[in-house]
């Protein structure tokens, strides 16, 4: 079982190549707001996480998740409930 910061790592890593140049990224960064992400490029990075740590996340939990750091939580809790 992975730990949260290895969660929270392996998705920053994942960011990071589809946002090249969004320079610091951390816990605290904003999806939409910080990294200017729009809908399409949102769902791109929920396949990409999808593909990553071979979780299904579900759409209806999009609304709570604001923050890198959001999205590393629920990945987690997905992780744990496999």
């Amino acid at each position: 079982m992975k730990s949260y910061q290895e969660t929270l790592s392996e998705l920053l890593e994942t960011i990071r190549v589809l946002v090249p140049n969004a320079g610091e990224i951390d816990e605290d960064t904003e999806l939409v707001g910080s990294l200017g992400l729009d809908s399409m490029k949102v769902m791109n990075l929920l396949q990409e996480v999808e593909d990553r740590f071979d979780v299904s996340i579900p759409l209806n939990v999009l609304p709570d998740v604001r923050t890198v750091g959001d999205l590393a939580r629920k990945i987690h809790q997905l992780l744990e409930e496999q």
